[in-house]
């Protein structure tokens, strides 16, 4: 991480990057951030600009494109306010792919402003504004999926911390819990076969734990996954961290329906 996770945040205002993904799939897990979020006493601003955060072209190799969308990006979050995702992958590509595709560039150290001010929605409800429990209620048998592009950071700790306070849920352990769901964004394009392959072994160990739900804080892992599974004829139902939160705010009866 490009910042001291250590320093607690005393301005809750934050700004929303809601992803292409809630954009186009995934709009409730976008509600459920704000929700969760207000809650919290945060307030949430949502820059109308945004696009995509530039990752798709960067894991393709066209840099020059990425770099293209990173900056439209910083233009829109120009704010100092801190830029929260609800996504370990594009939190990741502007704190961390971000910069290596600017490592040469003559506004490499506004880009690395907006990485340092950018947090992965765990991240930064834990560490950021140290909340360590969260109440409510839920029911369920949780498989937690860690996604590749949250490793090395503290994103995967902190959602399974509030996870596992949450009254009524049992964390359960997952098989090979640090391999790849087989996504990988344009590798799941440029090598279909491999990627469900892999994604097929991914839910193979999920099963094995007999889950109510498949839970992760990256939603193209849980459309890929929820995909295949749907596809195979075993479809297994799946919540971003974020509604896991914000449903169990509402049957706990800390929030309206």
């Amino acid at each position: 991480m490009n910042r001291d996770p250590r320093a607690p945040l005393t301005d809750r205002r934050v700004q929303l990057m809601a992803t292409c993904l809630c954009d186009a799939l995934y709009d409730d897990v976008a509600r459920a951030t704000v929700e969760v979020l207000e809650f919290l006493g945060c307030t949430v601003e949502f820059p109308e600009g945004q696009t995509c955060c530039g990752q798709p072209a960067f894991n393709s190799g066209d840099w020059p494109a990425s770099r293209k969308v990173v900056r439209h990006t910083l233009r829109t979050f120009a704010d100092d306010a801190p830029v929260v995702v609800p996504s370990g992958s594009c939190a990741a590509m502007l704190f961390h792919g971000a910069a290596l595709a600017f490592e040469k560039e003559p506004d490499r150290a506004d880009v690395a402003e907006l990485g340092r001010r950018t947090w992965e929605l765990a991240d930064f409800i834990v560490n950021g504004l140290r909340v360590k429990t969260w109440p409510g209620r839920c029911d369920a048998r949780i498989a937690f999926h860690r996604s590749c592009h949250s490793r090395g950071t503290p994103s995967s700790e902190a959602a399974l911390t509030l996870l596992e306070s949450i009254a009524g849920v049992t964390v359960v352990p997952v098989g090979e819990a640090e391999q790849c769901c087989g996504f990988g964004g344009t590798f799941s394009v440029s090598f279909p076969n491999v990627s469900a392959a892999m994604g097929t072994l991914k839910l193979d160990h999920v099963r094995a734990t007999e889950p109510d739900l498949l839970v992760s804080a990256d939603m193209s892992c849980l459309m890929h996954l929820g995909g295949l599974a749907e596809k195979g004829g075993r479809a297994i139902p799946t919540k971003h961290f974020a509604q896991v939160l914000r449903d169990a705010l509402v049957a706990g009866g800390q929030l309206a329906p």
